[in-house]
């Protein structure tokens, strides 16, 4: 398991990656987590509705429901574009961070 500040840190990028892969809705966004990460990765629904309803504000995803024919409707979240022009620019800042980290660490 890794922090908590680091997990904090990293959600919103890995949302709105996932996000920009395919739409998807709340448990299904933690199961993508879990498997793409080889189930090391763990998010709470107390971590990742809040990351979520912040990336809503800001504008970088939007939700709506959908009906299921079995089940009650499903909250759905799908990336903007202003949610994809800040997933590039995200994901340069942080491919620069690891860069930065990894000169202190050594390699």
């Amino acid at each position: 398991m890794f922090d908590r500040e680091l997990v904090k840190g990293s959600t919103s990028l890995i949302l709105l990656q996932l996000l920009n892969e395919k739409e998807m809705y709340g448990y299904q966004l933690v199961k993508e987590m879990e498997e793409k990460s080889g189930n090391v990765l763990q998010v709470k629904e107390g971590t990742l509705y809040p990351a979520l309803h912040k990336l809503e504000q800001k504008g970088y995803v939007e939700a709506y429901w959908q009906e299921q024919e079995k089940g009650p409707a499903r909250k759905y979240y799908r990336i903007t574009e202003e949610g994809r022009d800040i997933l590039t620019h995200k994901t340069k800042e942080w491919n620069s961070f690891v860069n930065m980290i990894q000169g202190f660490i050594g390699r």
